[in-house]
């Protein structure tokens, strides 16, 4: 476990360009169970069982990327595209050895705690993202529900690998709730997650999309809107809806999907139920 911040970005991209990621122990459950039997699965029916886990997801697009050809011009910028790019055999071979989130983290409970909580709110934002990309017939929906699943990876990252740095931003803010988190993670990590972020999703050779609508500088465009907004909101909602700051993200989320705020407030809400 990390016990100290490193020193910038540079060496933070390096610690973790080839940490070990663990997956959600329900993961390594269902691949021993489907292993014997890989003959009787595909892609289609692979995906829906690993997309709900973003560790998964990103430890499965993090290897296309590395396996994808220099000229290659498919898809792998979902769990999906990346099964069929590799093919199913290739697939479990590659992912013969998982380490779970529980066995790496089973002296620490504070941090699978922390852990759940990044967890459920990827959950709900890649929900939201999907929800907001659908209304707005974007081709792309798929790639934006992924996109809202993994943006928070660093923080996973950070429970997992260094544990008590996380929870001392966490302290921070709730000391402080109005200090941002861009500045709390600099105060601590000597960086914010989302460089971290951006930094090691160029690293790692992502797909191109999934780095650009992942990049919250580029705000001016809809799609990094629709994923910027679905993160917003689910984390403004973690502890309900009564936040402050959620009338203005319905604001946005309005403007975006061109609709009234009441019309909004009702897609949410659906999305959420």
């Amino acid at each position: 476990m990390l016990l100290r911040a490193l020193p910038d970005l540079a060496a933070w991209t390096a610690y973790f360009r080839d940490a070990e990621i663990p997956v959600l122990p329900s993961t390594v459950s269902t691949l021993e169970a489907l292993r014997a039997a890989e003959d009787q699965v595909d892609a289609h029916t692979l995906a829906p069982l690993l997309g709900g886990d973003p560790l998964m997801s990103l430890k499965l697009l993090i290897h296309a990327a590395r396996a994808r050809p220099a000229h290659f011009s498919g898809s792998t910028e979902t769990v999906t595209a990346a099964l069929v790019f590799l093919g199913i055999s290739p697939f479990f071979r590659a992912f013969d050895t998982l380490v779970s989130t529980e066995a790496l983290l089973h002296e620490h409970p504070d941090a699978l705690e922390g852990l759940a909580g990044v967890l459920r709110r990827a959950g709900r934002a890649a929900t939201f993202s999907l929800g907001f990309a659908v209304h707005r017939m974007d081709t792309d929906a798929p790639v934006l529900h992924e996109a809202a699943l993994i943006h928070d990876f660093a923080e996973l990252l950070l429970w997992c690998h260094a544990p008590a740095l996380a929870a001392q931003i966490r302290a921070l803010q709730r000391q402080d709730p109005s200090l941002r988190s861009a500045a709390a993670q600099r105060q601590v990590l000597n960086v914010t997650l989302c460089e971290l972020e951006q930094s090691l999703m160029r690293a790692w050779r992502l797909p191109e999309i999934l780095i650009r609508v992942t990049d919250d500088a580029h705000a001016d465009q809809p799609q990094v809107r629709n994923v910027m907004l679905a993160i917003r909101l689910a984390r403004h909602t973690e502890q309900g809806w009564d936040n402050p700051a959620v009338p203005d993200d319905i604001a946005h989320i309005a403007a975006l999907l061109h609709m009234s705020e009441a019309a909004a407030w009702e897609l949410v809400r659906e999305l959420d139920a």
